[in-house]
C-alpha cells in the first residue's frame, strides 16, 4: 500500500531537519549567519535522506540582529544552490519559526506551496568579539545587487506604549523580572520559598541542556549554582541572577525542510523521516504591556494553547513531550499554568534559551528540530511547542506526531475573545498623581551588581494602571530588599514617585 493511499497528497509534513554550532569567534574564521543557517539546512536535507531540488517553492528565513543582508533568504538559498519563487522574512518574535510552520502547513495542504526551506540563525557571539565590524569579512549590505525585495508573509504588531518608550520601559530583562514577582505575590510566597522554586525550574533546565549535544551550554547546574551571586552570576533583574536570562551570545543556526506528502513520497523520503505537524495557533496578548489586565495571568496562552490541542483532538495530559518558550522562568511558569501543566514535570526538549542558547527569535526552530528526532525515536508520542515573542506578548502553538492527522492540519486563533477581555488603562503625565500601589517591580543592577534603578508597574485606586521609574540609587537599593508588592506609594507624575 502506497503513502498516498492513506495519507492525503496534500498533508503537510516534516521531513528534515538540521541545527549547527560554532564556537569559533574568530573574525577571519568564523561563519556569518547565513553561511551557519546553510549548514543547517544541509544537515536538514541529509536527515531527510535527499540532495536539496534545484527549484523549490520558497526558502523563509527569521528576522535576524546579528547581521544585516539585503535579503537572507536570497542569500541562503543562493549558498546552498537553490533557486526559489519566493524568498520571505519575518518580524521580530520569539514566536516566528512555530508562526512560519504554522503558515507554511495551511499553504501546502491548500496547494499553494509543495516544497519549503525554514531556517534562522544567528552569530551574535562573533559580531560582540569582534568590536570592530569592518573587520569581519561577511557580505556588506547593499552589495547583493540582484536580490530581490524580502517578502513580507506575516504582518508585525506593536509591541510598546508611547509611555513605555518615554519612560525607557522596553527591554524583555526589565519586563519579566515585574512579571516574576506578581506571580510571586499571586502565589502568596515568600522571597526565599519563590527564588528557590524558580532556581529549581532552571537546574531542571540545564540537566536537560547537559544532554543535548546542540545546547550552548552542557553543565548541569545546581539550584544553589543557579541563586549563587558571583562576578560570573551577577544580579541583573531583581530576582533574576545572570543565568535566569535568555542567552543570546551564541552562535547558533536552525533549519526545517516541509512539503506535501506527496512530494516527500516523490523524493523517495523514508515514511519513518515524516513528522506531521497536527494543529497550530496563533494570538497575542493586549499588545502593550501597560493595558494587560494582569502579570500573573496570560489569558492569550491559556486560550491559544486549549484551541492548538482541541484541533488536535488531544488534551494536554496525552502530550509526553512539551517545550515551554523558556527566556525568562517568569515565561515559563506564565506558560504552565495557563496551560495546565504542572510545574514540575519536565517542560523543555533542548534546555531552554538560558542552557541550550537564545539566539534570538529563532529559539523555537531548534526547538521543533528537537522535538522531530525525539518523535522519530519514540514514534507513539505526542509534542507540543509553544512559542512566545515580545513581552509574553505574541504566542503561537503546534501539535506534531509520527501518525498523519485525522483531519488534515488544522488552524485557528482565538484573537476575537482575547480582544473582548478587560484591558487596563495607562495613567500618564499630572494624570497618574497621587497614591498607588505597587503591582508589579523590579530593581535594575549595574555591571558591578549594585541596585541603579527601580522598575515599578502601580495601581491608582480607580483600577488604571502607571508606572514608576527612579534612577535614584538610594530608592532602588531600598527595593532590593524585602517584599514591596503590595507597598503604597505617591506618585508626583507618570514615572516619578513623590518626595
Amino acid at each position: 500500500m502506497t503513502v498516498t493511499s492513506v495519507v492525503d497528497p496534500r498533508t503537510p509534513v516534516l521531513v528534515g531537519q538540521g541545527q549547527a554550532l560554532e564556537r569559533d569567534t574568530s573574525a577571519a574564521t568564523a561563519p556569518h549567519p547565513v553561511a551557519l543557517m546553510a549548514q543547517a539546512v544541509h544537515a536538514a536535507a541529509a536527515d531527510a535522506g535527499i540532495s536539496l531540488p534545484r527549484d523549490i517553492d520558497a526558502v523563509r528565513v527569521v528576522r535576524l540582529l546579528s547581521w544585516k543582508y539585503d535579503n537572507a533568504a536570497f542569500s541562503l538559498a543562493r549558498e546552498c544552490g537553490l533557486t526559489a519563487r519566493e524568498y520571505a522574512g519575518t518580524p521580530h518574535g520569539g514566536n516566528m519559526p512555530q508562526t512560519l510552520v504554522n503558515l507554511t502547513a495551511r499553504q501546502i495542504a491548500a496547494g499553494e506551496l509543495d516544497f519549503v526551506v525554514l531556517a534562522g540563525g544567528e552569530c551574535s557571539r562573533t559580531r560582540t568579539a569582534t568590536k570592530d565590524a569592518s573587520l569581519l569579512p561577511w557580505p556588506q549590505p547593499g552589495t547583493t545587487t540582484d536580490a530581490p525585495p524580502t517578502a513580507h508573509i506575516v504582518d508585525d504588531l506593536a509591541l510598546l506604549h508611547e509611555e513605555e518608550v518615554r519612560l525607557g520601559i522596553v527591554l524583555p530583562v526589565q519586563l519579566y523580572p515585574l512579571f516574576e514577582s506578581a506571580l510571586r505575590a499571586d502565589a502568596g510566597r515568600s522571597i526565599a520559598d519563590h527564588e528557590r522554586r524558580i532556581a529549581e525550574l532552571w537546574s531542571r533546565f540545564s540537566a536537560v541542556a547537559a544532554s543535548n549535544e546542540f545546547a550552548w551550554s552542557r553543565t548541569a547546574l545546581s539550584p544553589d549554582d543557579v541563586l549563587r551571586v558571583s562576578s560570573d552570576n551577577r544580579m541583573i533583574g531583581l530576582p533574576y541572577r545572570k543565568v535566569m536570562n535568555s542567552n543570546n551570545q551564541v552562535n547558533m543556526a536552525a533549519s526545517l525542510i516541509m512539503c506535501s506528502a506527496q512530494r516527500a513520497q516523490s523524493l523517495g523520503i523514508p515514511r519513518d523521516r515524516w513528522v506531521f505537524p497536527h494543529s497550530g495557533a496563533d494570538c497575542h496578548e493586549h499588545q502593550f504591556v501597560s493595558e494587560r489586565w494582569s502579570f500573573a495571568a496570560t489569558p492569550a496562552i491559556a486560550r491559544g494553547g486549549a484551541l492548538a490541542l482541541e484541533l488536535a483532538g488531544v488534551g494536554v495530559d496525552d502530550v509526553s513531550l512539551v517545550d515551554l518558550y523558556s527566556c525568562f522562568p517568569s515565561a515559563v511558569q506564565l506558560g504552565a499554568a495557563s496551560l495546565g501543566l504542572d510545574i514540575s514535570r519536565t517542560l523543555t526538549l533542548t534546555g531552554g534559551l538560558s542552557f541550550a542558547g537564545g539566539p534570538w527569535n529563532n529559539y523555537v526552530m531548534h526547538a521543533i528540530a528537537t522535538a522531530m528526532r525525539r518523535l522519530r525515536e519514540s514514534p507513539t508520542e505526542k509534542a507540543f511547542i509553544w512559542a512566545n515573542g515580545g513581552y509574553a506578548t505574541k504566542h503561537a502553538f503546534g501539535v506534531y506526531a509520527m501518525r498523519p492527522p485525522r483531519d488534515g492540519f488544522r488552524h485557528g486563533s482565538p484573537q476575537s475573545e482575547i480582544d473582548a477581555l478587560p484591558r487596563r488603562t495607562l495613567a500618564v503625565g499630572d494624570d497618574a498623581a497621587g497614591e498607588a500601589t505597587i503591582e508589579a517591580y523590579t530593581v535594575m543592577h549595574d555591571r558591578d551588581g549594585a541596585p541603579e534603578r527601580l522598575i515599578a508597574s502601580v495601581l491608582r485606586p480607580d483600577a488604571r494602571r502607571a508606572w514608576v521609574s527612579s534612577t535614584d540609587s538610594a530608592i532602588a537599593a531600598s527595593f532590593a530588599k524585602g517584599e514591596h508588592v503590595g507597598d503604597r506609594v505617591t506618585l508626583r507624575t507618570s514615572g516619578e514617585l513623590a518626595g
